[in-house]
């Protein structure tokens, strides 16, 4: 391996093909494909998990150290011409380790006839979670919570470091479906619930991951509709009229996109009995010809022959092949067997799939090569030497860790803590660091305490930042059992609070299906045997999805939504929890207060009424945006300085507010807009810009937004976007004011 690695060292000055330098990559690309057999064209389109090129053991299992196999190296890469590989053998590795796979392959691919690099892509989804020793920040779902555009792009570019050290170009990040189902178990790996949210946040990951120096391939995920699921369960049906398509989960995309996403992951699901990976409307019509995507569409695992084996749209592998490339697919993540190839050469050979259509994809795929530097440097990085974890780093995980919590009761202020209280600290999540992490960390569920950092837990935590011996610990009480009354009440004996850290073990994917959103009964019973004794209650939600408790909610002093906050996440609870940070995160969707019932913020009207036609039927636990602060922030005034526009005209407003209270903070202004009437039921209201701003204490600040009209359109009768005259009002915490629009 390591001779590999020191000569690939040598060949990475080569360039290949001896084409003019100054030609555009895409220019390169087509040059090149026009050299390429069918066959090759073929391998170029074919994505391979790692496992099929690594060393089993005698029980059939991988290897531990992880090894690669030469033999099946030579097969997939030189005889087969592979052009893309992903994945991780079951669980993280070293630096050294990944550019010694990185480098091998590589080497193998200089030795195939037109030596085209191989695309390398990995789950890099909060840090680069399958690199030992790198930075691991907050899941999306915390992310969003920030609401901070410049901290997140900050942190992309530290990924894109971190990851591009290991020599890998291509990361499957980041998510831009729009959660708007809370039981589907990927929730926590959006941004949230509403369309601009997801926007705005997915482009500045996106410019982070692509800009510069450090710059690797972002993918956008899932396209499209993946995370609305009817049942909530993950990869099932998803019935969404076209019109809510376009104004609710097209959007996103359609902005990275502008913002120059390099590649697009395809939906797993289906879309009104459609798989999404078999739609010609949805991946050519919709993707390329209405939102100019020039990319590379990428399948998700094994989606194929699932047109098969679940969705029964293709009697066999070969006429699914046909049906999935036809319909746009680019590079197929096949990712376990050697056939797609076969069958992908044999239905072109058969006039089933056009050459054509086969040169598209493979220009696709070797512009993107082209662009990431690969046929100069097939290993990125492998000449640099970068720092994992660096103090940097792990300041920008805490920073991140304590805007992402949400501080949503503060019942009689029992929090911060007095210097001198004493607590005990129990519940499933208090002493666990998989839970602050989620899934996608070390390994793909997350579970596996192996590889888990040296970072503080919770507990640890608030070891450390409270007072010696003020902090005791109960262990015992799982997600389902707990211990009885008279153990728990003896554990609280002489402290004043107990801090119930409840939630959810990590998950994702299928593993992570559940059938009821309401939290475990065992969970719930702590709070109420805690506050019958009379001790104050302070929960700590650490969970990927909001999990209802809307019984035993009254019960709770204080209530910190934690989300999945990642290795900073436990000292980022305890500073709160003390007092050395003030909470400043908002909830980027609707806390429902019931687990059969659910409304997101911007409903209709209609949802508003309830048995009695009272406007009490939107009751969320809590509502979109909620979020306290230690200190009090006054909304003193809003002033809109045009209020008859065109449609070609931008709106321009000013909010005031003031910090009123003794403790410098952070707040989210959050603008939204109310259309009076139009074609189309309008909804109640609807997000149109946020902006997080820090005020001292006594200090009072005026904040510009600008924002065009064009902004206020909805998706019309026609299923296009389109901007009706009339009356428009804009509220900011309870600031109203309005504007006519005259197209």
């Amino acid at each position: 391996m390591k001779k590999i690695f020191t000569v690939l060292s040598l060949l990475i000055l080569l360039t290949q093909c001896n084409l003019p330098a100054n030609d555009s990559a895409e220019s390169k690309a087509k040059s090149l494909v026009k050299k390429m057999t069918l066959e090759e064209k073929a391998g170029q389109m074919t994505q391979l998990t790692i496992e099929m090129l690594s060393v089993y053991d005698t029980t059939g299992a991988l290897s531990k150290p992880h090894a690669l196999d030469s033999s099946k190296l030579r097969q997939v890469i030189v005889d087969m011409g592979v052009g893309s590989i992903l994945n991780v053998g079951g669980y993280t590795y070293s630096q050294e380790h990944w550019k010694e796979i990185i480098g091998s392959i590589q080497t193998y691919a200089k030795s195939s006839r037109l030596q085209i690099p191989v695309l390398y892509g990995i789950d890099a989804i909060h840090g680069a979670n399958y690199t030992v020793g790198a930075t691991l920040y907050p899941q999306q779902i915390s992310l969003a919570a920030t609401f901070d555009r410049e901290l997140l792009h900050e942190m992309a570019v530290k990924v894109a470091q971190d990851v591009k050290s290991s020599g890998i170009p291509w990361n499957f990040s980041p998510v831009l479906d729009v959660g708007r189902n809370p039981m589907w178990p990927r929730f926590w790996e959006t941004f949230g619930e509403d369309p601009y949210v997801v926007s705005e946040l997915g482009c500045g990951m996106v410019k982070g991951y692509q800009e510069g120096d450090t710059m690797m391939a972002a993918c956008l995920k899932h396209y499209v509709g993946y995370s609305d699921p009817r049942n909530g369960h993950d990869r099932t049906p998803a019935y969404i009229p076209e019109r809510q398509l376009r104004e609710i989960f097209l959007p996103p995309f359609a902005n990275a996109i502008r913002a120059g996403a390099k590649t697009v992951m395809v939906n797993s699901s289906e879309w009104n009995g459609e798989p999404v990976h078999a739609s010609h409307f949805l991946l050519t019509k919709v993707l390329r010809e209405e939102m100019g995507f020039k990319g590379v569409a990428v399948t998700d695992w094994e989606d194929i022959k699932n047109l098969i084996e679940r969705h029964h749209v293709a009697a066999t592998y070969k006429e699914a092949v046909a049906m999935s490339i036809n319909a746009g697919i680019d590079l197929a993540m096949v990712p376990l067997d050697l056939d797609f190839t076969k069958y992908l050469i044999e239905n072109v050979k058969e006039g089933k799939i056009k050459e054509s259509r086969i040169d598209e994809a493979v220009t696709r795929i070797l512009q993107l090569k082209y662009e990431l530097g690969l046929f100069e440097n097939p290993v990125v990085n492998l000449m640099g030497n970068h720092t994992l974890h660096t103090d940097a780093s792990k300041a920008l995980s805490f920073e991140l860790a304590s805007e992402a919590i949400v501080l949503l009761k503060n019942q009689g202020n029992v929090l911060p803590f007095k210097a001198d209280e004493k607590v005990l600290v129990t519940g499933p999540n208090a002493n666990y660091i998989n839970a602050l992490n989620g899934g996608w960390t070390h390994t793909w569920q997350g579970r596996d305490t192996a590889y888990n950092p040296e970072v503080n837990t919770i507990l640890n935590a608030l070891q450390e930042e409270m007072k010696q011996g003020n902090v005791s610990y109960l262990k015992g009480n799982t997600y389902t059992t707990r211990l009885s009354d008279a153990e728990l009440l003896r554990a609280a004996s002489g402290v004043s609070t107990v801090v119930l850290c409840l939630g959810e073990d990590t998950y994702t994917e299928k593993p992570g299906d559940i059938n009821d959103l309401e939290l475990e009964n065992a969970q719930q019973e702590l709070i109420q045997v805690y506050h019958k004794s009379g001790k104050k209650v302070v929960v700590v939600l650490v969970e990927g999805r909001p999990r209802t408790f809307a019984t035993t909610e009254p019960m709770c002093d204080a209530i910190l939504f934690a989300g999945l906050p990642g290795n900073a996440g436990g000292d980022a609870i305890a500073a709160i929890l003390s007092g050395k940070v003030n909470p400043s995160g908002k909830l980027p969707f609707t806390y429902p207060r019931f687990s059969s019932t659910h409304s997101t913020y911007d409903c209709k009207y209609t949802e508003l009424y309830d048995k009695e036609f009272k406007r009490n039927g939107f009751n969320p636990l809590y509502e979109f945006g909620s979020g306290l602060s230690y200190t009090q922030f006054n909304y003193n005034g809003m002033s809109i300085s045009q209020r008859n526009l065109g449609a070609k005209d931008s709106i321009q407003m000013e909010v005031t507010l003031s910090n009123t209270g003794t403790t410098d903070g952070d707040e989210t202004i959050l603008v939204f807009s109310s259309d009076e009437f139009a074609s189309i039921t309008p909804s109640v209201k609807r997000l149109r810009a946020f902006k997080r701003v820090h005020l001292k204490a006594g200090e009072k600040l005026t904040v510009p937004f600008v924002m065009a009209t064009k902004e206020l359109s909805f998706v019309g009768l026609k299923n296009q976007f389109e901007l009706e005259p009339g009356k428009f009002f804009f509220s900011v915490s309870s600031l109203k004011d309005s504007i006519e629009i005259h197209p």
